[in-house]
């Protein structure tokens, strides 16, 4: 029996998925989005029913999301004006409320009812909620060129309390996490999505820390396409940022990543959600659409070094 053209794709890429979803069954995953998503209705659902195909094929997936165009776009229909420094938001009494509102109502509802559309049982949660995230105020922090800046109500993260989303996950539910967190006297802090993430993934012994971006990765030089880093480890991380080679909003990616390798998580990946079915490939082949970053390159297989678009 001859199979048709689409049938022999299909039934090959269950074959090729096939070792990739025995060695990850069972294994958390850290997924972060970031706000920018969730402008496209149509490339978010496209992300969700990857989250999904993962949540289905046994992969135990934490969402963590951001929302800053959707605060951007709230503090101006308020009459407000967004402070950003060196791509992290400078949040004041007022801005704390628009971002509980947007971050843990308007995008971590709209997830959730997009997961129920998809099958997914997930529950939406926050810092706050059963102490998973302890902060601190963030003190006024010096910058590059010698000026001080205070960030207003921005946490530093100060542990992780995972017993909640561990629970959840073992009880066969997705947790999807806004980066709305609290110190220890209940007040309210804003915590970029990235660090959240990274720190998830380092208290629950993730196995993948996936950031999903606008960018298709990391870059040699941001204004050619061309550079695209397949795979690096911290020093080279480092060497790309002394390097001019970030920009403001890569700054606490940057970090993120270095948190999380640093805390335990064995793989970082940076894709985008623009690219087709970015999350899957990055996933479920060696080559990926994006860039791989682990601690030390010589522990990645041959396989797993070849550049992108390349098989062995």
């Amino acid at each position: 029996m001859n199979y048709r053209p689409e049938q022999a794709f299909a039934i090959r890429a269950m074959r090729n998925a096939a070792p990739y979803i025995r060695m990850y069954k069972g294994k958390i995953f850290v997924v972060k989005v970031g706000g920018a998503l969730f402008g496209d209705t149509t490339a978010t659902r496209a992300l969700m029913e990857q989250v999904a195909i993962l949540h289905q094929v046994g992969i135990r997936v934490i969402l963590v999301h951001g929302g800053g165009p959707q605060l951007d776009q709230m503090q101006h229909s308020l009459g407000m004006q967004p402070s950003m420094v060196d791509g992290r938001r400078v949040t004041d009494t007022k801005t704390v409320d628009i971002t509980v509102m947007v971050l843990n109502g308007l995008i971590n509802t709209q997830l959730l009812s997009l997961c129920r559309d998809l099958g997914i049982s997930a529950v939406g949660l926050s810092g706050v909620d059963g102490s998973l995230i302890n902060a601190r105020r963030r003190p006024p922090v010096k910058r590059a060129d010698g000026s001080m800046v205070d960030y207003g109500q921005v946490g530093d993260i100060d542990s992780v309390q995972p017993d909640v989303l561990l629970k959840l996950l073992d009880a066969g539910y997705m947790p999807i996490v806004s980066p709305v967190s609290c110190d220890g006297q209940g007040v309210i802090l804003n915590i970029n999505a990235d660090t959240v993430a990274a720190n998830i993934g380092a208290a629950v012994g993730a196995e993948k820390l996936l950031l999903c971006t606008g960018a298709a990765g990391v870059f040699e030089r941001l204004e050619d396409p061309s550079t695209l880093v397949s795979y690096t480890d911290l020093n080279g991380l480092k060497r790309l940022e002394h390097g001019g080679s970030f920009a403001d909003g890569m700054l606490p990616k940057a970090n993120a990543i270095e948190t999380a390798i640093r805390g335990g998580v064995r793989r970082v990946h940076v894709i985008s959600y623009k690219s087709t079915d970015a999350l899957l490939a990055e996933i479920f082949t060696n080559e990926g659409l994006g860039t791989l970053i682990v601690a030390d390159i010589k522990a990645l297989s041959a396989a797993e070094q070849q550049p992108v678009g390349e098989t062995p």
